[in-house]
């Protein structure tokens, strides 16, 4: 298992690779720069990646660096799975194009501590979050109700709610 390290938070090194390693499982750590060599030169069989918003078509938004994942692995021919739990699909929103994105200050990406480390001034872009188009999520979305195309998505999570 290949895990990004997500910056400027490092979230991948402090979660996503915590979690498998502490049960036991080989997890290598690399840079989120490192991805798309990473699935050329290491055999990679699927990429799997979480979500915080699933909309109607299937379109994904998750933290950002999510697009690049699902360009390379469609480039590469590696299956691309997003993991959400249900309570994150929000049928009400048609596409990713109404996910309103958060921007992060620039004072992430242009400090380190508090120790500035990049060209005062210099302009700054910071979103936090990026949407995946659905055409990119070949493997299906996975979900606790089960594995769906993103295409069968919307009814079969209509066709669920509506049987309870």
């Amino acid at each position: 298992m290949y895990c990004t390290e997500t910056r400027p938070y490092n979230q991948g090194a402090r979660l996503t690779a915590m979690r498998p390693w502490l049960e036991g499982f080989p997890a290598t750590l690399i840079t989120d720069s490192m991805a798309a060599l990473t699935m050329r030169e290491k055999s990679i069989t699927a990429v799997v990646v979480g979500a915080d918003r699933v909309v109607a078509n299937g379109d994904t938004a998750n933290k950002i660096g999510t697009y690049q994942l699902a360009i390379a692995a469609k480039h590469h021919g590696i299956p691309f799975y997003v993991a959400a739990p249900s309570t994150s699909c929000d049928l009400s929103l048609e596409s990713g194009r109404h996910i309103v994105i958060e921007e992060r200050p620039a004072e992430e990406l242009t400090s380190i501590n508090g120790v500035p480390i990049a060209a005062p001034g210099i302009d700054v872009w910071n979103p936090a979050f990026d949407v995946t188009p659905h055409q990119l999520i070949t493997g299906g979305i996975i979900t606790e109700l089960g594995v769906f195309l993103p295409s069968e998505l919307q009814a079969a999570l209509t066709g669920r709610l509506t049987a309870l």
